[in-house]
């Protein structure tokens, strides 16, 4: 995947996983490092719903090994998760 792909499919992953928890929770602002567990913002309810929502839009099986919290604890984070899990990874610079 080309680098300006990676950043145009992270963008998509990013603004889908924000618009879920601004519509899924009240919040004024959400920053995408804000700590959702450690600010309260959700608990471990909603972090099934999330898991199941990511599973759905973004047609990836989630496993044991995946329900990590550093997984799920912000936008970043979670964006993250989803390009690992959909193998959408940067293109390395190769030899000139």
């Amino acid at each position: 995947m080309t680098n300006s792909s990676h950043a145009e499919e992270e963008k998509k992953v990013r603004e889908t996983v924000t618009n879920f928890l601004l519509s899924s929770i009240n919040i004024a602002n959400l920053n995408d490092d804000d700590n959702l567990f450690a600010s309260g913002i959700v608990n471990s309810l909603f972090a099934v719903q999330l898991m199941t929502f990511l599973e759905k839009i973004f047609v990836i099986e989630l496993g044991m090994d995946d329900l990590d919290i550093e997984n799920f604890k912000s936008v970043n984070a979670t964006t993250a998760f989803v390009m690992r899990k959909k193998g959408w990874q940067k293109a390395e610079a190769g030899p000139s």
